[in-house]
């Protein structure tokens, strides 16, 4: 399978946002449990979620691939969610959710359902 070609610089800035995002939501933790966390378990923990999302990423291109697609849709997302059933509910969920309104949004076009006098 062939690895898509990333800049480095972009790698290493997305890195960067993950690892500032992380750390703002340890910080957030830790104030509410009262305990500590080092630099170092954020750079781990960084670590770790970019690992998880370089898995993700190759599972979803590649159940896409396999339907026929190159682009990733919301049935890709729901697959892989598929082992763990209380995400799969949750996403389940919100993509009913996300396709009603759309339905919704559907019927309320220009003119639609008026009558003119």
């Amino acid at each position: 399978m062939d690895e898509p070609i990333i800049d480095e610089a972009l790698r290493e800035r997305l890195k960067s946002a993950l690892w500032f995002s992380i750390g703002k939501i340890v910080d957030e933790e830790i104030i509410q449990l009262n305990v500590n966390a080092t630099p170092q378990f954020i750079g781990a923990l960084t670590e770790m979620v970019w690992a998880q999302l370089e898995n993700i990423s190759r599972d979803l291109e590649s159940f896409a691939r396999h339907a026929g697609r190159s682009t990733v849709n919301t049935d890709d997302v729901l697959l892989l969610a598929r082992r763990n059933e209380g995400l799969g509910e949750l996403l389940k969920a919100f993509v009913d959710e996300e396709n009603a309104g759309k339905l919704a949004d559907k019927g309320k076009g220009k003119g639609k359902g008026v009558a003119k006098k």
